[in-house]
């Protein structure tokens, strides 16, 4: 698909869209995969805060998602139903990662924050686009709050489709995000400044349909 054609798609629903691809035209999986590249990078990044391991993550997602796009039932929104394989995929990362290291959640938590002080790997992810400290405290958070933030405020999720992509209740929704306000109130001290994140580079998203694509075909190859 030309990347610069998909401008004429942007009207069409994500469930129309859906309907067409299951009914055998797959290149428009590529209209999905550009249109919440930018949402769900963030949300990536609020779970495993490393570039290019939330690239890794979003693929995998986005595959995982177009091999199981009939089981789609039209009773959610696709960003919804999108973003909770992201985050079960990001969360699978992340466990594997603190196993890997050996430690409980809570000494886990402090060495992540103390090497995100240290090597600053929010300002790397911006790619020198990161305006303000708001942007740095947010990725400064405990995981578990960092990730209700960005699903509630930024990705302006409503409390049950968050706790539908979490699994938790939504009594947990709220605690964990009067608990992220309360942190980010003390992390700021005097202000709270709202800055836009910056958007995904067109280069990633590019990328991640190219090699969804490419496993499209090897899928049609294997047939």
């Amino acid at each position: 698909m030309n990347y610069g054609d998909m401008t004429s798609h942007e009207l069409i629903s994500d469930h129309e869209l859906i309907e067409r691809i299951l009914q055998g035209d797959k290149t428009l999986y590529a209209i999905l995969v550009h249109r919440y590249n930018q949402s769900l990078y963030r949300i990536g990044m609020s779970i495993l805060n490393d570039e290019a391991e939330v690239e890794d993550a979003m693929q995998a997602a986005y595959i995982h998602a177009y091999e199981n796009l009939h089981q789609f039932e039209f009773k959610s929104e696709f960003h919804t139903w999108m973003t909770k394989i992201l985050i079960h995929e990001c969360q699978h990362r992340y466990n594997s990662r603190k196993r890997s290291v050996g430690l409980n959640d809570e000494k886990y938590e402090d060495m992540m924050l103390q090497k995100e002080r240290n090597e600053s790997p929010a300002v790397k992810f911006m790619n020198g686009e990161l305006k303000t400290i708001l942007n740095q405290v947010i990725y400064n958070l405990p995981e578990i709050y960092r990730t209700v933030f960005v699903l509630r405020e930024i990705e302006h999720l409503s409390i049950e489709e968050t706790r539908h992509c979490l699994n938790i209740s939504e009594a947990n929704v709220k605690v964990r995000l009067n608990r992220a306000k309360a942190m980010l109130r003390n992390l700021l001290s005097s202000y709270y400044k709202e800055e836009e994140l910056p958007h995904i580079h067109l280069n990633r998203g590019n990328r991640l349909v190219d090699a969804v694509l490419q496993h499209q075909r090897s899928s049609v190859s294997d047939d």
